[in-house]
């Protein structure tokens, strides 16, 4: 009997990865099982068994593969946003390669459409769902750690409860990437993306990086105005006397 090393065991976990991603993205979750799976990898479901615990344990890593390095690097500004000097810079630059690996990294774009378009939150995929909210809950506390950081930089009150920013930005980028997997020729994700973050931070009353507040135009004096030289209203007594006295 041969025995299996480390490194043979991981590979036949990405591979299992790799062809549940392949599957997946071509039928969609629910109609995907994990024999399918195990016979697109070329291994047994007992090889299945022995790495993930059922479809959602699965789908999961298979996320994770993707989503975790952006959650870090997230979390990462987080903690450190009191201590930057711009703090929004970082978060818009996280933004920005998260956008760029979904335009750019064909694996990224595949689990995001497999998991925007492609997943049924059903009894099965229970755990994934559970998986989801907490990367969205955790993704809108580091946003707004990030958010409250930058306000109290620039000496700021936002006009809504720091929760709603954040939350709200979150459910842009997301919407975002949703309506441009659904036609990737539509727009420049990474354009757009851009554009529309810095929109959305400027109406929070964030200036632009580098940018010097607005001038506000100065106001022309107050100018002292006798009752006399000003028009008398039609039908007052004065008006009316003086017609009185031209005719």
């Amino acid at each position: 009997m041969v025995r299996r090393t480390k490194a043979d065991a991981e590979a036949t976990r990405h591979s299992l990865l790799d062809a549940a991603e392949r599957l997946f993205q071509e039928r969609g979750v629910s109609r995907t099982s994990l024999n399918d799976i195990a016979v697109a990898a070329g291994t047994t479901r007992g090889a299945i068994y022995w790495h993930f615990k059922d479809k959602a344990d699965l789908f999961n890593a298979m996320m994770e593969r993707v989503t975790l390095p952006l959650e870090e690097t997230l979390a990462g500004i987080g903690k450190k946003a009191s201590a930057l000097d711009n703090p929004l810079q970082p978060l818009r630059d996280a933004i920005a390669h998260a956008l760029h690996k979904a335009a750019t990294d064909e694996q990224t774009r595949r689990v995001f459409e497999i998991a925007t378009l492609q997943v049924e939150y059903n009894d099965e995929m229970h755990a994934v769902r559970a998986r989801h909210l907490q990367g969205r809950n955790e993704c809108v506390q580091q946003t707004a750690k990030v958010l409250r950081s930058a306000a109290d930089h620039q000496g700021m009150t936002l006009a809504v409860p720091v929760q709603c920013a954040a939350l709200g930005l979150h459910v842009m980028i997301d919407g975002l990437i949703q309506n441009w997997l659904l036609d990737t020729q539509a727009f420049d994700l990474r354009r757009c993306g851009r554009q529309v973050v810095d929109t959305y931070l400027n109406g929070l009353g964030f200036s632009q990086p580098g940018a010097r507040a607005p001038r506000r135009p100065a106001q022309a004096p107050a100018t002292a105005v006798s009752d006399a030289a000003l028009p008398a209203p039609a039908g007052s007594p004065t008006r009316v006397r003086s017609q009185t006295e031209t005719a």
